[in-house]
């Protein structure tokens, strides 16, 4: 042992009280480590001082998805390697945030399964499986996908795609309750994480293309017995109240919306962000778009339709309406504002100031005050057609000639699909920057003449087109001053759909993309430090923990979710293999598993069709089948050993033989005639390709 002297004596021993303090403060503030059982309001208050664990879905209440181990940094992330991966069971999208506690990682995957894997060594330690009946998938617009869960007092919490709450054991991984929270007769779904807070699990919901009505409940987190539901739309106000805890402001929301908006379930749905602010003790919901899109058919084109596309602020103990910022009022673009909120104290005109920040689908980036609802501060981070610029006095944007399409086809951008979707960003109070995963694309929007409300099927009410001069659009990871409302830095991406990203204390951002490639950037220059390639592409955002004093990133990898429907033209389409979990540590020399990823050859009938049979085919498919079969994770129709055989093809399409895998019966929606015409149409794609792939 060497021995210092003076000024490096002193030095060590003043680490070493510091050290011991910490230890002391940790062990006051939550007693003995007690894994998931010693997670509660106060430690979650305090998670920031636990940079080891990752106890929130966004790391802390704060909701910043930043970490403030730095043992990994600028200086030697070129040294990261995989400590280990782990397989799960499906190949559909992964889009869940891991939650780590005490060496332990809980995380839920496609299909709504829970995993408790050993965050040292990536041991199974459970699964967790709800058993969602595959019949539910045709009612997902975007994928099987569950963005994770919440841990709580010794329970782990998972909301499931067929729209139950589950509280499952944290030691086990057994069932302690269920709570059904949607009806399953109507197309409710269920993607996002649940989140906890004074003993309460709060839970939204997805739908709003299928003709659903939106709303949030928190239920108790011991019994599972509701406390309070806000609906965040109106229902039919012959039917009267709700009997909740919306049902004072829907007198003010009625006033905004025209027509018979609840034929249509009106949407609303806050199918993803959903925050807990503790300076305020206030919950804040971040609500989606409307049912269908284009507010013509849903309100007569009149009103704001609150509080669709809006944030809404609530208390968290009884649900009652304290404020909201309707970011796109009169939505008709699908510009949702569920996409992340984050909390922080900037200085603002030379003041500290409290505030939520959010960049949304519509391509503007906002600044809200946490205690009032005012608009600080919005700019566009993208580039935008829809409005001419936001007024700070009224906080309301000033439409442009553009926006709304009722007298012919408009050019708008962002498109739907938004300037940042549902892929988390991040900020770091070292930098002062948020770290955003953008999308650039334009698309052309037109009313639908032949429309018709059709419940349980995707229910647009407008004729949405590819802009002919960008039809792929574009992505890009920027680095965002929120205080200055300037971009800082960019990398431009492979492709416009790419991952969440991570910011740390080593000056890092970590974030996927879509083909594959994990990627840590310095956080102050956007420079490329590192990157890890494998073939499957990264939606989910990474987050950081440490074990035995060893800093740890872990990403979920997995295409598809809000990916699907977007063809990847620049490269084959390959077999999607199941999803993991990936890990990555200083030093880690793990290899990748082996994959094969050879496609399965065109597979055309051997029969020849009738043009006008093959056109025929080529609408059912657009209107039931691309949705899901253009993307990555279903499978490639032009290569199905089905496609071949006209009774094998009817057995799965019309009745349902592989129900079970997501592939459920059409039978609702198409007859057996016309599902033979999506056959001819694909047997014609895939005698092309063949020929295609002959000439390579």
């Amino acid at each position: 042992m060497k021995i210092l002297s003076g000024r490096g004596k002193y030095f060590v021993i003043a680490a070493a009280l510091v050290a011991a303090a910490i230890l002391v403060s940790q062990l006051v503030s939550f007693g003995p480590r007690k894994g998931a059982e010693g997670v509660d309001q106060q430690r979650l208050l305090n998670a920031a001082a636990e940079p080891a664990n990752w106890l929130a879905h966004g790391g802390t209440f704060l909701e910043q998805r930043y970490s403030a181990l730095d043992q990994i940094n600028a200086g030697n992330a070129a040294k990261l390697g995989l400590a280990w991966s782990f397989e799960f069971d499906t190949n559909r999208g992964q889009e869940a945030t891991p939650i780590v506690v005490d060496g332990v990682i809980y995380t839920s995957t496609a299909w709504s399964k829970v995993y408790a894997l050993d965050g040292k060594t990536g041991k199974e330690l459970w699964q967790f499986d709800p058993k969602v009946d595959g019949d539910r998938a045709v009612y997902g617009c975007c994928d099987v996908v569950s963005r994770g869960v919440a841990v709580w007092k010794g329970k782990v919490f998972v909301a499931t795609f067929d729209g139950r709450l589950i509280a499952v054991d944290a030691k086990t991984g057994k069932q302690i309750w269920s709570a059904q929270t949607t009806d399953n007769s109507k197309p409710y779904t269920i993607t996002g994480a649940p989140r906890v807070f004074k003993d309460k699990v709060i839970i939204g919901n997805g739908g709003a293309e299928l003709g659903v009505r939106g709303y949030v409940t928190a239920y108790d987190t011991e019994t599972g017995k509701l406390v309070w539901r806000f609906y965040t739309v109106p229902g039919d106000p012959a039917k009267g109240p709700d009997g909740a805890a919306s049902d004072p402001i829907m007198a003010t929301a009625v006033k905004s919306w025209a027509g018979k908006w609840y034929d249509y379930g009106g949407g609303g749905t806050v199918w993803d962000s959903i925050v807990y602010d503790p300076d305020f003790d206030q919950v804040y919901l971040g609500v989606g778009n409307g049912s269908p899109w284009n507010r013509r058919i849903r309100s007569d084109g009149k009103g704001d339709n609150l509080f669709l596309a809006s944030i809404v602020a609530l208390d968290a103990d009884t649900g009652k309406y304290k404020w909201h910022y309707q970011g796109s009022p009169g939505d008709s673009w699908d510009y949702t504002h569920t996409q992340q909120m984050m909390l922080a104290t900037l200085p603002v005109d030379g003041k500290e100031r409290k505030v939520l920040m959010q960049a949304p689908k519509n391509g503007f980036f906002y600044l809200i005050d946490r205690e009032t609802g005012k608009l600080v501060s919005a700019k566009p981070f993208v580039k935008q057609s829809w409005v001419d610029h936001i007024d700070l006095k009224t906080g309301r944007p000033v439409m442009s000639a553009n926006a709304y399409y009722e007298d012919g086809v408009k050019m708008i951008e962002p498109s739907s699909v938004g300037g940042h979707n549902w892929q988390p960003m991040s900020y770091s109070p070292r930098t002062g920057l948020v770290y955003i995963p953008t999308v650039q694309w334009s698309l052309k929007y037109d009313q639908d003449p032949a429309y018709k409300f059709r419940p349980g099927r995707l229910n647009i009410g407008a004729q949405v087109m590819l802009n002919e001069k960008e039809p792929n659009g574009s992505g890009a990871l920027i680095a965002w001053d929120p205080v200055k409302q300037r971009e800082v830095w960019r990398v431009e991406q492979p492709e416009m759909i790419n991952g969440g990203t991570l910011a740390t204390a080593g000056d890092l951002v970590f974030a996927g993309n879509a083909h594959g490639e994990f990627t840590a950037f310095g956080a102050k220059d956007g420079k490329k430090l590192w990157t890890y390639k494998q073939p499957v592409g990264i939606m989910a955002g990474p987050v950081s923990y440490s074990i035995d004093g060893e800093q740890y990133v872990a990403v979920l990898v997995g295409k598809g979710g809000g990916a699907m429907g977007i063809p990847d033209t620049k490269r084959p389409r390959l077999p999607q293999p199941n999803g993991r979990i990936m890990v990555f540590k200083l030093g880690g020399n793990a290899a990748w598993p082996k994959q094969d990823l050879t496609p399965a050859p065109a597979n055309p009938p051997k029969e020849r069709f009738a043009a006008d049979k093959v056109n025929a085919g080529a609408i059912v498919y657009g209107e039931n089948c691309a949705a899901c079969h253009e993307g990555l994770a279903a499978p490639d129709l032009r290569r199905s050993g089905a496609l071949a055989d006209a009774a094998v093809w009817k057995s799965i399409v019309i009745d349902g033989a592989l129900k079970d895998n997501g592939m459920v019966s059409f039978a609702r929606w198409i007859t057996p005639e016309q599902a033979e015409t999506i056959r001819a149409y694909m047997g014609e794609q895939a005698r092309l390709l063949q020929q295609e792939e002959a000439k390579k």
